[in-house]
């Protein structure tokens, strides 16, 4: 691995490696394996897992990191994306970049002569989708054979990146969705999905429920109009009853409680969204160490 900018361009073999360093990092946490490295995290959207997931993962592991908000750096205004990794590259051992538009990390992966992790851009979050995996392996013992129903808005970058990741592992993944909020067609083509107008259909006998926020960073002008459109697949003990008995729920959060997914089942015995939340932390230490 050079980068991690999507999971299309792991293999296989790659992502059961994360997973298996992953466990090792879990059992013994503060091993110094990036002694005196720094990550630079360029933020053009707000964050509370991948900022703070990363910067505990960096000191874990003997390493630092430095923050930089949209307003910290020149990235795009007075110097072209191109220039601030150059210099970035300077600097630090790695960069983590969470962004708007998905060309500027490639850019930035193109430009850097350090490993470059995409922290999050509209079209992908690859950090997320490895995290999901792991957490559903960990909590079923293995992906083979997997049913992984996501239910909700399918046109985001969570849902992409678990697309490829499902791809990938050769697990299931079935999506219950309006038919506008299918996901991108580039990201259909190279991992297609089983897609559902019920959202009953898509959990039937599934393992794994999975859903996240109706409306994505950006998308706040069309909130009544997707909220209406999506109540219909919000993820409560009714929807449940459909899916395998004991399946796990998921959601990568923030979570709207009572719009996507309600208290009872967000809380309930079959959440393990906490979990899959801390296993963000595990997930990136592996990746840092395998980039360094």
């Amino acid at each position: 691995m050079k980068n991690l900018i999507s999971i299309a361009d792991m293999s296989r073999s790659e992502i059961e490696s994360v997973f298996r360093l992953t466990d090792r990092l879990r059992k013994d946490p503060f091993k110094p394996l990036l002694k005196n490295k720094v990550l630079a995290m360029i933020f053009a959207k707000p964050s509370t897992r991948t900022r703070t997931s990363f910067t505990v993962a960096m000191n874990h592991l003997g390493g630092s990191a430095i923050y930089l908000s949209k307003d910290d750096t020149q990235l795009g205004r007075a110097e072209t994306i191109g220039d601030t990794a150059r210099v970035m590259s300077r600097y630090c051992d790695f960069i983590l970049a969470r962004l708007f538009l998905h060309r500027n990390i490639l850019e930035i992966a193109d430009k850097s002569s350090v490993p470059v992790i995409n922290g999050l851009t509209d079209l992908l979050h690859p950090c997320q989708a490895l995290t999901d995996l792991y957490t559903v392996k960990d909590k079923l013992g293995s992906l083979k054979g997997v049913r992984l129903a996501y239910v909700g808005n399918a046109r985001n970058n969570v849902t992409h990146s678990l697309m490829h990741c499902c791809r990938k592992l050769g697990v299931g993944m079935r999506i219950g969705c309006p038919d506008k909020l299918r996901p991108d067609p580039g990201i259909m083509k190279e991992s297609p999905a089983l897609f559902f107008r019920s959202p009953k259909d898509a959990v039937k006998k599934a393992d794994v429920v999975y859903t996240d926020t109706w409306i994505s960073m950006g998308q706040e002008d069309k909130a009544a109009s997707l909220t209406r459109a999506l109540r219909p697949y919000q993820v409560n003990k009714s929807l449940l009853k459909n899916a395998k008995k004991g399946a796990i729920v998921m959601h990568c959060l923030p979570a709207h409680r009572g719009y996507e997914i309600t208290d009872d089942v967000m809380d309930g015995k079959q959440s393990v969204v906490f979990d899959q939340a801390e296993n963000r932390l595990h997930v990136q230490k592996a990746i840092l160490v395998m980039l360094k």
